[in-house]
């Protein structure tokens, strides 16, 4: 049975109400968790930026779900941290945590000051990322001289056995490529028919029957106008096009890019509705694509009652196969 999971973002609440928020959702019947990584939101109506590693810590320790983090592992974050943080994850609590590893974006990465590569290079770093994670998570001494440069890096406290690397995409290409190397894919939603493009580039690129798992944008309120303009209160930077999107800098060129957006621009980018019915029939159809995991991220401030709803409604129906 495919799990359906709760999204933890960052950007939108402060580490305390997500911590609570996470376990109110293991709660209502949420069997997995999700949350991002970054240094800045997107916008100052979202205006938060919790550290996701120091959260990690805390929500693994006190529900039981599996985790996962979507992080680049480059850029302001040096692999060999992140292979120490993980590990140090997995050794407390277990075979339950998933990296999702991606090229990373302007917003988050340029913090440090160094210069933000274009898209085949920042691909070629996160690849070199993984491999030394990976060598890392087996206990080997590490020395690499490339894209990344690393110096007689051990962890000595390293995993049993290596936690799984998915990587993130939102295109045929990048999730081609990815199949090469990566144990899953995590992809967002989007139009059926670019999502079944995005599967058969990763299955027919190599990814064969690794797990594909799905990152759901929605918008659910009790009332239908709120819904709609809730998420474009919050949501209307994050729904500009991907190459946008990865190379603007700060909040304000994102609020600026996105100001001519309009409610129902964003409506055409996220699966809004107040119809619970509708959300399930929604999520039933992507689990039919074969997902074997679906994150739901409510992407308004109203998030308790999200969680009680879907708890109470759509995850019995689609746990059931009812739509």
């Amino acid at each position: 049975m495919a799990r359906i999971g709760f999204h933890a973002s960052h950007e939108q609440f402060p580490p305390s109400e997500l911590l609570a928020l996470v376990r109110r959702a293991e709660a209502a019947g949420f069997d997995a968790a999700m949350c991002s990584d970054h240094f800045h939101p997107w916008s100052a109506a979202q205006g938060q930026g919790g550290h996701s590693w120091s959260w990690l810590g805390a929500a693994m320790a006190t529900t039981t779900l599996p985790f996962s983090v979507v992080t680049a592992p480059v850029g302001r974050q040096h692999p060999a941290l992140v292979a120490q943080a993980v590990a140090t994850l997995v050794e407390m609590h277990g075979d339950c945590f998933t990296l999702v590893a991606g090229s990373g974006e302007a917003l988050n990465e340029t913090i440090t000051g160094e210069r933000w590569p274009p898209k085949d290079q920042r691909n070629q770093r996160l690849l070199e990322a993984v491999d030394i994670m990976r060598a890392l998570w087996r206990g080997e001494e590490v020395t690499h001289r490339g894209a990344v440069i690393v110096e007689h890096a051990r962890l000595y406290t390293h995993p049993q056995s290596p936690p799984p690397v998915f990587a993130a995409a939102l295109s045929p290409e990048t999730a081609a490529w990815a199949a090469t190397w990566a144990d899953g894919l995590m992809t967002v939603s989007m139009p059926e028919a670019k999502l079944r493009d995005i599967i058969a580039a990763f299955r027919d690129g190599g990814g064969g029957d690794k797990p594909v798992h799905l990152q759901v944008k929605l918008s659910w309120a009790a009332d239908e106008t709120v819904a709609r303009h809730e998420a474009h209160a919050q949501w209307r930077t994050n729904v500009l096009e991907g190459e946008v999107s990865q190379e603007l800098r700060t909040p304000r060129q994102f609020e600026d890019a996105a100001r001519h957006l309009t409610v129902d621009d964003v409506c055409r980018a996220v699966r809004v509705s107040a119809d619970l019915q509708q959300h399930v029939d929604w999520l039933a159809a992507d689990l039919e694509l074969g997902f074997a995991r679906l994150y739901l991220h409510n992407v308004n401030r109203g998030q308790e009652a999200f969680v009680d709803a879907f708890g109470g409604t759509v995850l019995p129906a689609l746990h059931r196969g009812t739509r």
